[in-house]
């Protein structure tokens, strides 16, 4: 199938999970993951099927793409982001997903303000205490938070996470539930807006919206197989 057909495909998949979780589909935006693939399937994407939102691992390739594509595009760094890559991510990354420590919030915050950017972050939750995952502790996200929303160049939006491989994608649930509940824990009691729950991939994004997801990070399934 094309990239075209396979995205209708997810969008219809999108459409069902909210209509099985009453929610309106607009609630939830898919990020198509491009990793490995080249700038031309970003492009027939974009071109044949108007998805506008991409996700990249690596800094290295949205150095590549990002500026040989429409400026119009969307794009979430989804890979662990090194200290020494910032101020090449940032000018490329309009949402940094995978924010884990107060350190490199600062960090980002600091260099967002030489380049007079402010981006949006998530803060990368290890929900499931998967040693193999980077990610904040929950009890840990509890004691930074408030620090980091008073970083003036950073725009915290929510949580993101990316779960324990498990052979039936159903197990996954209960750490989503989790996510969600520590963002609803942490909205109360700090006051704070965090909208924003980026959860589920291609295995499991359906139970990921059912549980909230705002964002789904999806990339085999519309692009294929990577080699």
């Amino acid at each position: 199938m094309s990239i075209a057909a396979n995205l209708q495909v997810i969008r219809e998949r999108i459409a069902a999970a909210c209509d099985r979780a009453g929610r309106e589909p607009d609630e939830v935006r898919l990020v198509a993951v491009s990793k490995t693939f080249p700038a031309e399937a970003v492009r027939e994407a974009f071109e044949s099927a108007g998805q506008t939102v991409f996700g990249e691992n690596k800094v290295q390739e949205g150095i590549d793409k990002v500026p040989v594509l429409p400026e119009s595009l969307e794009w979430h760094l989804i890979g662990h982001l090194q200290s020494n890559k910032i101020r090449k991510a940032l000018p490329l990354f309009g949402w940094i997903e995978t924010v884990d420590s107060l350190k490199r919030a600062r960090q980002i915050d600091r260099v967002a303000g030489e380049l007079g950017l402010r981006p949006k972050i998530l803060l990368q939750v290890n929900i499931g205490d998967d040693d193999a995952k980077f990610g904040y502790a929950p009890d840990v996200v509890r004691a930074d938070l408030a620090e980091m929303r008073a970083l003036e160049h950073l725009d915290v939006r929510g949580l993101m996470t990316i779960p324990p491989i498990e052979e039936n994608p159903e197990s996954t649930r209960r750490h989503f539930a989790a996510l969600r509940e520590l963002r609803d824990h942490l909205a109360d009691e700090t006051g704070a807006a965090l909208p924003e729950l980026s959860m589920g991939m291609s295995g499991d994004f359906e139970i990921a919206i059912e549980e909230g997801a705002t964002l789904v990070r999806v990339g085999s399934a519309i692009f294929g197989a990577r080699g």
